[in-house]
């Protein structure tokens, strides 16, 4: 029957809360429950109990799985902190001789869980998988700001990347800085959940706007599909090395920061 993967992934980094459970048999998909529901503050009340009812869905128990995966930043900080901390408890709670630190966690960067979804949804479109594709992923950072990464996928029908460029922190205005230096021949697109702010979209600027962006979140659908390469190519961790990805450890600006943007308009 081949190898068989059991994952269950959490993303909490944004205002959404997205969990899922999936079972890989020989490098294909057995079975997957994934719920999406309201983030922010929601997420430390709700997390545990969604999480517990996907294993209840799928019959299995956190000992039987081979790993926890988590978006663990950059991106709102409560978020961070709650995915975290779920995440090092679910391991550690399940301690035993297989597993003497806990579950191995997959702590994967929100911005690439941002890239793996906007290249799953760009492929339903297209029909030349083989070819390269670059995805430069952008988060609102709030403060006027941005998060921004940049990820090759060598090949597009496989949800395995290569990270060029960040993650970062940047102003709109220099976000097309950003763009990594991509061959003629390759694609180039922008993904993230920017494109709907008109106040950001003010700053980013024409060259940005005219190419091709798409509307993409950190899901756990993404980080599930990102999983089994990343735990073949060895980047589990215990739970005790998990840590939040802040990349800005600014919480909010002062009173007077916010004044003066409004002054500027």
């Amino acid at each position: 029957m081949g190898l068989i993967l059991r994952f269950l992934a959490l993303e909490t980094s944004t205002q959404h809360m997205s969990v899922g459970l999936r079972v890989n048999t020989a490098g294909h998909t057995q079975g997957q429950w994934l719920h999406e529901a309201a983030g922010g503050a929601q997420a430390s009340h709700t997390l545990l109990p969604t999480l517990q009812h996907l294993l209840q869905q799928a019959a299995l128990s956190l000992d039987e799985l081979d790993a926890l995966v988590l978006g663990h930043g950059p991106g709102a900080f409560t978020g961070l902190r709650t995915a975290c901390a779920v995440a090092q408890g679910l391991a550690y709670g399940v301690r035993s001789a297989a597993h003497p630190q806990g579950l191995p966690v997959l702590a994967v960067d929100t911005l690439l869980a941002v890239a793996e979804e906007a290249r799953y949804e760009w492929l339903k479109t297209k029909n030349s998988q083989g070819e390269r594709l670059w995805i430069t992923a952008v988060l609102d950072a709030r403060m006027g700001e941005v998060y921004v990464a940049s990820y090759r996928f060598d090949h597009a029908a496989v949800a395995q990347a290569v990270c060029v460029a960040g993650p970062a922190l940047c102003t709109p205005t220099h976000l097309v800085d950003a763009r990594p230096t991509v061959p003629l021949e390759d694609t180039h697109l922008w993904a993230g959940n920017v494109w709907a702010d008109l106040t950001l979209m003010a700053g980013i600027g024409e060259r940005i706007k005219a190419t091709h962006c798409l509307q993409a979140w950190p899901t756990a659908a993404a980080l599930l599909r990102l999983a089994p390469a990343l735990w073949h190519s060895g980047q589990a961790v215990s739970a005790a090395e998990v840590q939040p990805l802040y990349v800005r450890n600014k919480v909010a600006q002062t009173t007077a920061e916010r004044a003066a943007v409004v002054a500027g308009g």
